[in-house]
């Protein structure tokens, strides 16, 4: 077949024209994906608003600047969850700033009774979803309840002493001061039964120190069944300097061991102004504290028992100190 003279030409390949980076913006893509509750279509972002608004409603918002510092900085109270824990703690007339509920919850007996003693005590009610509870309570269980506990306002234990033995010296007080010191104790139950006994036995306050020490808990008010009310926890910054300054005012300070200078039922101090200092059941009193405390008592027992409760051996004492008070 003819070709009219013209011959085919062959092109070979080679480099082709660029877009110049025109096309460098697409291939860069449109970064890391967003966290699901910062995307406005996601369920979650839906919940984190909800979350906000029902923040922004209940009373004392901001929180208190008593209020310890939770994950990134967050503040955080005290709160009690679950409906058994709720109605237990509401029975034992715990303070509380308010009783969370869930939205929709299912009744039954306990949660009956919670808004009922909520009531009584005039304690704020507040209907709130589910993921503001779940975040109050950092997932834990709560069952739709969750009770919150206001910051304990702890005394200064210099002005406390001070104070108590100024009202003794004007009669104002019948009896000589008494004071429980806690080192080392870090079981809130143990500081509740303590307060309890305090009350019992006309004491004026407990004294726990700032770190590594229990502090007033909600178990630590339900374990005192309603002493904390009566009797005053303060707070020392630092315990040895505290036990040298009650020593100075002219308290005596006594540390309960199972190792002793003397023995409980010989104390002759039972009448003066005096501070009782107990340590963990496992490690007792720390070395400097003993060496802080005026007599080291011990509390006769049998030698099977290896050693006493923190809470149970304040009790003992303490009762001494009352009975060899009447007898005076």
């Amino acid at each position: 077949m003819a070709n009219n003279g013209r011959r085919s030409v062959k092109m070979k390949k080679g480099p082709t024209v660029g877009t110049g980076g025109h096309g460098r913006k697409a291939l860069e893509g449109k970064g890391p994906t967003p966290k699901a509750e910062d995307r406005p279509y996601h369920k979650a972002h839906k919940n984190k608003q909800l979350a906000e608004r029902s923040a922004a409603k209940r009373p004392g918002a901001p929180r208190s600047a008593g209020a310890r510092s939770g994950p990134k900085g967050r503040a955080t109270e005290e709160v009690v969850t679950g409906r058994n824990s709720v109605v237990e703690a509401l029975r034992a007339g715990i303070p509380a700033k308010a009783l969370h509920v869930a939205i929709r919850i299912e009744m039954d007996d306990r949660v009956k009774e919670s808004l009922k003693l909520a009531a009584e005590r005039g304690i704020p009610l507040l209907e709130t979803g589910k993921p503001e509870l779940d975040r109050m309570t950092d997932d834990a269980i709560h069952q739709g309840l969750v009770l919150q506990i206001p910051p304990y306002e702890y005394q200064d234990a210099y002005e406390l002493a001070e104070e108590t033995l100024e009202s003794w010296k004007k009669g104002h007080v019948a009896n000589a001061p008494l004071f429980v010191a806690l080192d080392g104790i870090t079981d809130p139950r143990n500081l509740g039964a303590i307060i309890r006994s305090v009350s019992a036995f006309s004491g004026h306050g407990v004294v726990v120190p700032e770190r590594r020490s229990v502090g007033v808990t909600a178990s630590a008010w339900k374990t005192s069944a309603g002493a904390a009310v009566r009797v005053p926890v303060a707070r020392a910054a630092n315990l040895n300097n505290t036990l040298k300054a009650f020593k100075n005012m002219g308290i005596y300070v006594l540390g309960l061991d199972g190792d002793g200078d003397v023995s409980l039922p010989d104390l002759a101090l039972a009448t003066e102004p005096v501070c009782l200092v107990v340590g963990s059941e496992g490690k007792g009193l720390s070395r400097l504290v003993r060496e802080n405390c005026d007599q080291i008592v011990s509390i006769p027992i049998d030698s099977a028992m290896e050693s006493l409760n923190a809470s149970m051996a304040v009790g003992i004492s303490l009762y001494e100190i009352s009975r060899q008070r009447a007898a005076k």
